[in-house]
């Protein structure tokens, strides 16, 4: 894959960026390092290694999910809060 002026342009749209022309030279070039280092990655053999999902031997550990209320817990995080009232955060409306 060739990192060009067309390609930076793109991911500069993507990404929402404004990438000055006194950048974009270096951008290419660690971007070209990036993907030749990704791209080593293929040539490593793998045939022989299983396929595995989960690196924790066993799965992952699953505790019950229990429900419990800790009243001074709660006033204390109100108490910090920026705004609240009656035991709940008061925000900005964001939808109108």
């Amino acid at each position: 894959m060739t990192v060009d002026d067309k390609l930076i342009e793109k991911l500069a749209k993507l990404s929402s960026l404004e990438i000055d022309d006194s950048r974009k030279e270096k951008l290419k070039s660690e971007l070209a390092d990036i993907i030749n280092f990704v791209e080593n990655l293929n040539e490593i053999d793998v045939s022989n290694i299983d396929a595995t999902f989960n690196t924790v031997e066993g799965g992952t550990p699953l505790r019950e999910d229990i429900s419990t209320q800790d009243l001074q817990r709660a006033k204390h995080i109100l108490e910090h809060a920026p705004k609240s009232e009656d035991g709940y955060f008061i925000v900005p409306k964001i939808i109108e």
